[in-house]
């Protein structure tokens, strides 16, 4: 049987479970508990971790990756125990994809490489999670993710040799990213959340808010994943869950000093009253668009530089028109480190060309766009990944930023008509 749009099929192609049919009210009504834990481990871990190596025992790399292979583990088990239907193709079929490029750049270049893959299956498992979230889970899930957050800026802002004591970031990337503190740091911060006289500030604190993500980057874009969420559920939203995703928000801008982040909310602004009214498949013009534009930043100031919106986008089209011919298949995936700060070249050496036209075809098409609210969450996410792709390079990937992001995109595809898991029907007897 097809599945529409509109609902599951009856008829799982993998993982299902016998069973009786679910009562709808009653999943909407109850709080599914693996999905909240992992929707607030994706956030939280590197905190927990940090809070470990500095208080219990050092850790390194190899915790982290076993953290983050163990949260993705145990969401695939969940989605496989749920059962994957036609309506989770396009993820299933992106995923593979990836795979399949992935063992070709690694026999290509005789060097294994999964970072692509890794990101990738991030999205998989965090949407299969969103999908099969219901409404009370997923404001959960956001609700106290959003107050750690705020509570642990808050505790930065006040006094940061207490916000220290608890995390010491510095430490912690120093122990398992092998990113040793200049001899000029030594308030235990991250060094690159220091700041410099010369960036754009509110002046309200003396170096860039970092909260339970130890580091500057990702606390700015959990600001922009709080925008994706509010405009795509505020309809659905109490007050006290609209001032304290508001209140982070806000304090987030005023502290971290991002001017992407700062652009993007006020885009999100506007975006609740003029996302609905643009079709979803504009998004494929988007990111076209978007690249054109810093062609045209590049032409009217080649010579920008420095760490600012029109030297960051200059620094991202001088990589892509120098771009190794040998790297848009591929075969270049050595260099990959020199790009890190260039999202759209890093996805090319990382993906190939291939690998960048599919990730661009998921991010337009796969959101829903049948609803007001859903055209906002897909008009939001859009801008939010391919702006960031210009003035920056992979924090859109990280487990921290992408996981409850990619979950409210997955919860957003089935807002209107909830997901039933439904057994045989020869097994739907009491």
């Amino acid at each position: 049987m097809a599945a529409s749009d509109h609902e599951t099929a009856n008829f799982p192609l993998a993982g299902a479970v016998t069973g009786n049919r679910l009562d709808a009210a009653g999943e909407a009504s109850r709080t599914d508990y693996p999905v909240l834990w992992l929707g607030l481990l994706s956030v939280l871990y590197n905190g927990i971790l940090a809070f470990i190596n500095h208080n219990i025992m050092p850790l390194s790399m190899t915790h982290v990756a076993a953290s983050e292979g163990l949260i993705m583990a145990s969401a695939i088990i969940y989605i496989l125990h749920k059962g994957i239907y036609e309506t989770d193709l396009p993820a299933f079929l992106f995923l593979l994809f990836t795979l399949v490029v992935t063992i070709y750049i690694s026999v290509l270049n005789r060097l294994p490489f999964i970072d692509h893959f890794r990101n990738v299956l991030i999205i998989f498992c965090f949407t299969g999670l969103g999908s099969w979230s219901n409404e009370k889970t997923m404001k959960l899930a956001f609700r106290w993710a959003s107050l750690v957050v705020l509570i642990f800026l808050i505790f930065e802002i006040i006094s940061v040799p207490f916000y220290v004591s608890i995390v010491h970031p510095s430490d912690y990337f120093a122990n398992t990213r092998g990113l040793l503190p200049m001899s000029f740091n030594k308030t235990g911060l991250f060094q690159n959340a220091l700041g410099f006289p010369e960036r754009f500030s509110f002046g309200i604190i003396d170096h860039r808010s970092s909260s339970i993500f130890l580091e500057q980057v990702s606390l700015a874009n959990f600001c922009g994943v709080i925008a994706i969420y509010l405009i795509s559920t505020w309809e659905r939203l109490g007050r006290w869950d609209r001032l304290l995703c508001i209140g982070t928000a806000v304090l987030i801008l005023v502290t971290n000093d991002t001017r992407t982040m700062l652009i993007f909310c006020f885009a999100c602004i506007v975006g609740y009253f003029v996302f609905p009214k643009i079709p979803k498949n504009f998004n494929l013009a988007l990111m076209p668009l978007i690249v054109a534009a810093g062609f045209l930043v590049y032409v009217l100031k080649p010579n920008a530089t420095g760490d600012n919106f029109t030297g960051r986008i200059n620094l991202t089209m001088k990589k892509i028109m120098e771009l190794d011919p040998l790297a848009i298949l591929g075969l270049s995936v050595d260099r990959i480190a020199d790009f890190a700060d260039s999202g759209y070249v890093y996805l090319i050496y990382g993906a190939t060309i291939f690998g960048v036209i599919a990730f661009w075809l998921f991010v337009c098409l796969f959101p829903a766009g049948r609803t007001a609210a859903q055209r906002r969450c897909a008009h939001s996410l859009s801008l939010f990944i391919f702006l960031n792709m210009m003035i920056g390079g992979t924090a859109v990937f990280s487990m921290k930023i992408a996981g409850l992001l990619w979950f409210v995109v997955g919860y957003m595809r089935f807002h209107d008509s909830p997901r039933i898991r439904q057994g045989r029907a020869a097994d739907v007897l009491s």
